[in-house]
Protein backbone atom coordinates (compact mmCIF):
# COMPACT_ATOMS: atom_id res chain seq x y z
CA UNK A 1 0.00 0.00 0.00
CA UNK A 2 1.08 3.61 -0.45
CA UNK A 3 1.75 3.92 3.30
CA UNK A 4 4.85 1.72 3.21
CA UNK A 5 7.12 4.76 2.78
CA UNK A 6 5.79 6.39 5.92
CA UNK A 7 6.48 3.74 8.55
CA UNK A 8 8.47 0.58 9.21
CA UNK A 9 7.75 -2.64 11.08
CA UNK A 10 10.31 -4.20 13.40
CA UNK A 11 9.69 -6.96 15.94
CA UNK A 12 5.95 -6.62 15.38
CA UNK A 13 5.92 -2.94 16.26
CA UNK A 14 5.28 0.11 14.12
CA UNK A 15 8.04 2.72 13.96
CA UNK A 16 7.42 6.16 12.47
CA UNK A 17 10.41 8.46 12.18
CA UNK A 18 10.07 12.23 12.28
CA UNK A 19 11.14 12.39 8.63
CA UNK A 20 8.54 9.80 7.55
CA UNK A 21 5.82 11.57 9.52
CA UNK A 22 6.73 14.95 8.06
CA UNK A 23 6.76 13.57 4.53
CA UNK A 24 3.28 12.11 5.00
CA UNK A 25 1.94 15.37 6.42
CA UNK A 26 3.27 17.42 3.51
CA UNK A 27 2.88 15.01 0.59
CA UNK A 28 -0.38 13.21 1.40
CA UNK A 29 -2.27 15.49 3.80
CA UNK A 30 -0.97 18.80 2.46
CA UNK A 31 -0.47 19.70 6.13
CA UNK A 32 2.36 22.16 6.87
CA UNK A 33 1.70 22.53 10.60
CA UNK A 34 5.14 23.28 12.16
CA UNK A 35 4.51 20.66 14.86
CA UNK A 36 5.13 17.98 12.20
CA UNK A 37 8.54 19.33 11.18
CA UNK A 38 11.33 16.89 12.16
CA UNK A 39 13.20 19.58 14.11
CA UNK A 40 10.12 20.91 15.94
CA UNK A 41 10.59 21.18 19.71
CA UNK A 42 7.21 19.53 20.31
CA UNK A 43 7.23 17.30 17.22
CA UNK A 44 4.39 14.80 16.93
CA UNK A 45 3.28 12.24 14.37
CA UNK A 46 0.23 13.50 12.43
CA UNK A 47 -3.06 12.05 13.59
CA UNK A 48 -3.90 11.58 9.92
CA UNK A 49 -1.07 9.06 9.57
CA UNK A 50 -2.30 7.03 12.56
CA UNK A 51 -5.82 7.15 11.07
CA UNK A 52 -4.47 5.90 7.74
CA UNK A 53 -2.52 3.05 9.35
CA UNK A 54 -5.58 1.91 11.32
CA UNK A 55 -7.63 1.71 8.11
CA UNK A 56 -4.88 -0.15 6.27
CA UNK A 57 -4.62 -2.76 9.04
CA UNK A 58 -8.22 -3.18 10.19
CA UNK A 59 -10.36 -1.94 7.30
CA UNK A 60 -13.03 0.74 7.02
CA UNK A 61 -16.08 0.20 9.24
CA UNK A 62 -19.40 1.93 8.78
CA UNK A 63 -19.05 3.77 12.09
CA UNK A 64 -15.68 4.68 13.56
CA UNK A 65 -14.54 7.13 16.22
CA UNK A 66 -10.86 7.98 16.70
CA UNK A 67 -9.82 9.67 19.95
CA UNK A 68 -6.29 11.00 20.30
CA UNK A 69 -5.00 10.58 23.86
CA UNK A 70 -1.32 11.58 23.67
CA UNK A 71 1.21 12.96 21.20
CA UNK A 72 3.36 10.31 19.50
CA UNK A 73 7.01 11.29 19.19
CA UNK A 74 9.83 10.44 16.81
CA UNK A 75 10.47 6.72 16.36
CA UNK A 76 8.52 5.54 19.41
CA UNK A 77 7.63 1.86 18.76
CA UNK A 78 3.90 1.26 19.04
CA UNK A 79 1.55 -1.67 18.75
CA UNK A 80 -1.84 -1.53 17.02
CA UNK A 81 -3.86 -3.77 19.31
CA UNK A 82 -7.35 -5.10 18.64
CA UNK A 83 -9.37 -5.79 21.78
CA UNK A 84 -12.05 -8.40 22.29
CA UNK A 85 -14.86 -5.89 21.77
CA UNK A 86 -13.44 -4.86 18.39
CA UNK A 87 -11.97 -1.60 19.65
CA UNK A 88 -8.40 -0.71 18.69
CA UNK A 89 -5.61 0.88 20.71
CA UNK A 90 -2.31 2.32 19.55
CA UNK A 91 0.04 2.03 22.53
CA UNK A 92 3.72 1.78 23.40
CA UNK A 93 5.54 -0.88 25.40
CA UNK A 94 4.82 0.96 28.65
CA UNK A 95 1.08 0.84 27.98
CA UNK A 96 0.72 4.52 27.13
CA UNK A 97 -2.22 4.93 24.73
CA UNK A 98 -1.88 7.41 21.88
CA UNK A 99 -5.08 6.62 19.99
CA UNK A 100 -8.16 4.56 20.68
CA UNK A 101 -10.73 3.60 18.10
CA UNK A 102 -14.26 2.31 18.53
CA UNK A 103 -16.11 0.87 15.56
CA UNK A 104 -19.20 -1.04 14.52
CA UNK A 105 -21.13 -1.96 11.43
CA UNK A 106 -20.03 -3.63 8.22
CA UNK A 107 -16.35 -3.48 7.28
CA UNK A 108 -14.62 -3.07 3.92
CA UNK A 109 -11.08 -4.26 3.28
CA UNK A 110 -11.10 -3.38 -0.41
CA UNK A 111 -7.61 -1.86 -1.00
CA UNK A 112 -8.92 0.53 -3.64
CA UNK A 113 -11.63 1.88 -1.34
CA UNK A 114 -9.28 2.12 1.66
CA UNK A 115 -6.69 4.13 -0.23
CA UNK A 116 -9.25 6.39 -1.90
CA UNK A 117 -11.07 7.20 1.35
CA UNK A 118 -7.79 7.67 3.23
CA UNK A 119 -6.38 10.07 0.66
CA UNK A 120 -9.66 11.97 0.44
CA UNK A 121 -10.10 12.34 4.20
CA UNK A 122 -6.54 13.30 5.13
CA UNK A 123 -6.26 15.74 2.20
CA UNK A 124 -8.91 17.84 3.95
CA UNK A 125 -6.22 18.73 6.50
CA UNK A 126 -4.47 20.78 3.86
CA UNK A 127 -7.49 23.09 3.83
CA UNK A 128 -7.76 23.56 7.60
CA UNK A 129 -5.43 26.53 7.71
CA UNK A 130 -5.74 29.19 6.58
CA UNK A 131 -8.76 28.39 4.37
CA UNK A 132 -11.19 27.29 7.11
CA UNK A 133 -9.66 28.26 10.45
CA UNK A 134 -8.65 31.84 9.63
CA UNK A 135 -12.17 33.11 8.80
CA UNK A 136 -13.62 31.00 11.64
CA UNK A 137 -11.29 32.56 14.22
CA UNK A 138 -11.82 36.02 12.76
CA UNK A 139 -15.59 35.63 13.02
CA UNK A 140 -15.32 34.68 16.70
CA UNK A 141 -12.74 37.35 17.50
CA UNK A 142 -10.09 34.93 18.79
CA UNK A 143 -6.89 33.34 17.49
CA UNK A 144 -4.17 30.96 18.62
CA UNK A 145 -0.78 32.13 19.89
CA UNK A 146 0.96 33.55 16.78
CA UNK A 147 4.37 32.78 18.27
CA UNK A 148 3.54 29.11 18.80
CA UNK A 149 0.40 28.27 16.82
CA UNK A 150 -1.05 25.05 18.25
CA UNK A 151 -3.60 23.17 16.17
CA UNK A 152 -4.04 19.50 17.05
CA UNK A 153 -6.57 16.75 16.53
CA UNK A 154 -8.81 15.78 19.40
CA UNK A 155 -10.92 13.21 17.55
CA UNK A 156 -12.14 12.07 14.14
CA UNK A 157 -15.27 10.18 13.13
CA UNK A 158 -16.65 8.27 10.16
CA UNK A 159 -20.31 7.39 9.58
CA UNK A 160 -20.99 5.69 6.27
CA UNK A 161 -24.22 4.26 4.86
CA UNK A 162 -22.41 2.74 1.87
CA UNK A 163 -18.89 1.31 2.07
CA UNK A 164 -18.49 1.10 -1.71
CA UNK A 165 -16.92 4.57 -1.63
CA UNK A 166 -14.98 4.67 -4.88
CA UNK A 167 -13.96 8.05 -6.31
CA UNK A 168 -14.87 9.79 -3.04
CA UNK A 169 -15.26 13.54 -2.67
CA UNK A 170 -15.36 15.30 0.68
CA UNK A 171 -17.23 18.59 1.07
CA UNK A 172 -17.08 20.79 4.16
CA UNK A 173 -20.64 21.15 5.46
CA UNK A 174 -20.15 23.14 8.65
CA UNK A 175 -17.38 24.56 10.81
CA UNK A 176 -17.93 25.66 14.41
CA UNK A 177 -15.67 27.09 17.12
CA UNK A 178 -16.26 27.09 20.88
CA UNK A 179 -13.82 29.11 22.98
CA UNK A 180 -13.25 27.84 26.54
CA UNK A 181 -10.65 29.93 28.34
CA UNK A 182 -7.33 29.66 26.50
CA UNK A 183 -8.53 26.74 24.37
CA UNK A 184 -10.69 26.61 21.30
CA UNK A 185 -12.61 23.51 20.24
CA UNK A 186 -13.28 23.35 16.51
CA UNK A 187 -15.62 20.88 14.81
CA UNK A 188 -15.43 20.37 11.07
CA UNK A 189 -18.33 18.40 9.58
CA UNK A 190 -18.11 16.93 6.07
CA UNK A 191 -20.40 15.23 3.59
CA UNK A 192 -18.86 12.34 1.66
CA UNK A 193 -19.97 11.51 -1.89
CA UNK A 194 -18.74 8.66 -4.07
CA UNK A 195 -19.33 8.65 -7.83
CA UNK A 196 -21.67 11.57 -7.24
CA UNK A 197 -23.96 9.90 -4.68
CA UNK A 198 -24.03 10.59 -0.91
CA UNK A 199 -22.47 7.78 1.14
CA UNK A 200 -22.11 9.31 4.60
CA UNK A 201 -20.55 11.93 6.82
CA UNK A 202 -17.17 12.53 8.43
CA UNK A 203 -15.99 14.94 11.10
CA UNK A 204 -12.82 16.20 12.75
CA UNK A 205 -12.48 17.87 16.13
CA UNK A 206 -9.48 20.15 16.61
CA UNK A 207 -8.00 21.92 19.62
CA UNK A 208 -6.55 25.42 19.31
CA UNK A 209 -4.15 26.49 22.06
CA UNK A 210 -3.21 29.82 23.58
CA UNK A 211 -6.35 31.70 22.56
CA UNK A 212 -6.22 35.48 22.61
CA UNK A 213 -8.10 38.36 20.94
CA UNK A 214 -7.95 38.26 17.16
CA UNK A 215 -5.29 40.48 15.58
CA UNK A 216 -5.34 40.99 11.78
CA UNK A 217 -1.67 41.99 11.82
CA UNK A 218 -0.57 38.96 13.85
CA UNK A 219 -2.68 36.63 11.70
CA UNK A 220 -1.17 38.08 8.53
CA UNK A 221 2.26 37.23 9.92
CA UNK A 222 1.20 33.65 10.73
CA UNK A 223 -0.21 33.19 7.22
CA UNK A 224 2.95 34.59 5.64
CA UNK A 225 5.06 32.15 7.66
CA UNK A 226 2.71 29.29 6.75
CA UNK A 227 3.19 29.88 3.03
CA UNK A 228 6.94 30.29 3.50
CA UNK A 229 7.09 26.89 5.20
CA UNK A 230 4.84 25.41 2.53
CA UNK A 231 7.03 26.71 -0.28
CA UNK A 232 10.10 25.29 1.44
CA UNK A 233 8.39 21.98 2.13
CA UNK A 234 7.20 21.23 -1.39
CA UNK A 235 10.50 21.88 -3.15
Amino acid sequence: MFLERFHSVRDGRIHISAVQASQFAKEIAGDFNPIHDPDARRFCVPGDLLFALVLSRFGLSGNMTFKFRNLLGDGVPVTFRENGDGSIEVCDDAGKVYLDVTRNGACSRDPEVLEAVTRCYVAASGKNFPHTLKPLMERHGVMFNPERPMVMYESMSVNLDDLDARNPELTLHQATLEAVGKRGHVTLEYHLHADGRPVGTMAKQLVLGGLRPYSPEAMAGVIEEFYRLKARGIR
